[in-house]
């Protein structure tokens, strides 16, 4: 009787904890379920803010900045027709403005880079009042930049063209 009683209470705790063990899962699983949606929705907030204004600017600069090698091979494809051309004008400014823009592209890396730092710029770091004014300059400055590569490469390009193509 006293075994039969002792595999009673076992059994009694055992299903005692067994019920302790079942109702902690599920407040686990509700506790889940409840941070799970949550962070979906603040995931869905961050991603429906779309790109911060410093990933506008970087994407910018991640536009333009491989053009610089184009830059490069357009000035030493027209340096040799400038020296040797009765009219070299259209060619020297053409490569002018390509000089320019380059240089403007490592002008404006050098003052973002004094403004700005790593965190801020790669990982998103909360900016100071100044720092956003600064950015909303910078996101012009960029606006400007590429437009003014683009553009000196187009310039050259058609030059080129035209100096390629049979009259």
């Amino acid at each position: 009787m006293v075994q039969l009683g002792l595999r009673q209470n076992l059994k009694h705790d055992y299903d005692v904890s067994l019920h302790k063990t079942d109702e902690l899962m599920r407040h686990l699983i509700i506790l889940f379920v409840i941070l799970f949606v949550f962070g979906c929705k603040e995931q869905e907030s961050n991603t429906s803010q779309g790109p911060s204004q410093m990933q506008q600017v970087m994407t910018i600069h991640d536009e333009v900045m491989p053009k610089m090698g184009t830059i490069g091979s357009l000035v030493a494809e027209l340096k040799p027709i400038s020296d040797t051309i009765a009219d070299p004008e259209p060619y020297n400014t053409a490569i002018k403005d390509l000089q320019d823009a380059h240089q403007s592209m490592m002008d404006w890396m050098r003052g973002f880079g004094e403004r700005f730092d790593s965190e801020e710029i790669m990982k998103g770091k909360e900016l100071s009042q100044q720092k956003k004014e600064w950015l909303d300059e910078e996101e012009e400055k960029v606006k400007a930049l590429k437009t003014q590569i683009n553009s000196s490469i187009e310039q050259a390009q058609n030059l080129l063209d035209q100096t390629n193509s049979p009259d």
